[in-house]
């Protein structure tokens, strides 16, 4: 029988190879989305994998984890998407059924919170790849899978939903990075979650799913509520114990935990300013 040091040498070996397998993925769908003219899925499928790529090279550099930094760009990219979702999203589906947008609405926060809490449930499974990886592939293949029937169902859709969608893949990335060089294991891994939301997102481009009024209803409820379940999980949380706080226990930690929290709001609401003056603009 393996000892569990060669089963767990074994399983940092393959990590690499996971990442390696995704990107192939998303490059030969890429290729498949061009000749089918998914230019917008396009755009952000690439701006997704870059995000998330470009996030987990500052967190494989960083040697230690800067608290400030990670609330300002937690909140960034959390209040863009809540902006997104609701200037986007909860209009359209409102617009097709009121009832059946607001019961999609519904259902999508409802899944996002348990697949997140589910998810655990991976910690204990024999996977080909860590914890991290494997929870942060399962939220992007179902990103994907929204973001692709969106702009399916309604091309007409502009790319600042896409991109301010997708915002929080670069801090995803950076944690991600800075968690697996903590345990020893190679960041390469990342590239495939990094991928997996325009895998998914050109698949169904390319599937075309049929459209009626009362489904779209549902998917851009859906989708709405997946999104805002995600913009509330990256809001940044800053009390003495919590993700943000873990360096700051000792001496000042009150008044350190206190700027941070202005850190906090102050991002929050330049992402939703942001996204907010972008449409105003382009409206």
């Amino acid at each position: 029988m393996e000892s569990i040091d060669a089963v767990g040498l074994e399983r940092r070996e393959r990590v690499p190879w996971i990442g390696v397998v995704g990107l192939v993925a998303l490059v030969a769908l890429s290729a498949l989305g061009a000749l089918a003219g998914l230019w917008k899925v396009l755009v952000v499928s690439w701006a997704a994998f870059a995000a998330m790529a470009g996030g987990a090279v500052f967190g494989a550099r960083s040697r230690e984890r800067n608290a400030a930094r990670s609330v300002r760009a937690d909140g960034l990219a959390s209040g863009a998407m809540i902006t997104s979702a609701a200037i986007f999203l909860v209009p359209q589906a409102i617009g097709y059924q009121p009832q059946l947008g607001g019961l999609g609405i519904a259902a999508g926060i409802v899944a996002g919170y348990a697949g997140h809490t589910v998810g655990h449930r991976l910690t204990h499974l024999d996977l080909p790849l860590e914890t991290t990886t494997a929870q942060l592939t399962a939220h992007a293949l179902a990103a994907g899978i929204v973001i692709g029937t969106v702009y399916t169902l309604l091309p007409d859709l502009g790319l600042l939903l896409g991109l301010s969608i997708i915002s929080h893949k670069a801090p995803a990335g950076y944690a991600a990075a800075d968690r697996l060089r903590a345990e020893g294991l190679p960041v390469g891994a990342i590239a495939l979650p990094a991928a997996g939301v325009g895998i998914t997102a050109l698949l169904v481009g390319l599937i075309e799913p049929p459209s009626t009024m009362a489904l779209n209803a549902v998917v851009f409820g859906f989708a709405a509520g997946i999104f805002l379940h995600i913009a509330m999980d990256f809001l940044p949380e800053c009390e003495t114990g919590g993700e943000h706080a873990h360096d700051h226990t000792h001496g000042a930690a009150h008044a350190r935990l206190d700027r941070l929290r202005t850190h906090a709001v102050a991002s929050t609401i330049a992402g939703a300013g942001a996204v907010a003056l972008a449409w105003l603009l382009i409206a």
